[in-house]
């Protein structure tokens, strides 16, 4: 699997007086990627008006092993991420990049930053809804993440209570297996 990466791209820690402005750049990014596959209808909504709520962010921002990071392009906010890592496995919490800036490189450079930050991890998890196409690609097609699961009403995750009630529309989990050698 062949990706370019950007090399204009660096990540950097999450600062305390930064965590408002991320918070609402990942609402935005989540946002925009719901709206473009169903417009304005409310149905996919956490809370009010926003895909991904105020409580899930905070809560992988303040989750045990977390680690927060801005995705910098050239110096400048275009994004950010929250991984988590426990011995050999590491959890992606969330990635995301402003859609502005969509297509120019900067997850996929960004994810290489992360996997280089954590030689140790053989096996990354993360998550994402049924309808976020853009971001099953990315993970798939880009990163080289494989499909393990599908959480649905007919399949609830079973370390999320909330997952899987009759208005629950699905998310899809997937793992990436790093070999001892280092190849995916």
């Amino acid at each position: 699997m062949q990706s370019r990466v950007n090399k204009n791209v660096t990540l950097s820690s999450l600062r305390p007086d930064d965590r408002e402005q991320f918070i609402l750049d990942n609402q935005r990014a989540f946002k925009y990627g719901a709206t473009e596959e169903f417009g304005l209808r409310d149905d996919h909504f956490e809370e009010d008006g926003e895909i991904i709520s105020r409580a899930t962010i905070e809560a992988s921002i303040d989750g045990e092993n977390a680690e927060a990071y801005r995705i910098l392009l050239d110096g400048e906010k275009v994004g950010g991420a929250v991984i988590s890592v426990e011995g050999e496995c590491g959890e992606l919490e969330l990635l995301f990049v402003n859609p502005e800036v969509h297509s120019k490189g900067i997850g996929y450079s960004a994810w290489c930053l992360i996997e280089q930050l954590h030689p140790e991890v053989t096996v990354w998890e993360t998550n994402t809804p049924y309808f976020e196409k853009r971001n099953i690609h990315f993970y798939v097609n880009r990163c080289g993440f494989h499909i393990v699961e599908y959480f649905n009403s007919h399949h609830p995750d079973a370390n999320d209570p909330d997952s899987g009630g009759s208005d629950s529309d699905g998310m899809f989990r997937f793992q990436k297996i790093i070999a001892e050698n280092g190849t995916h």
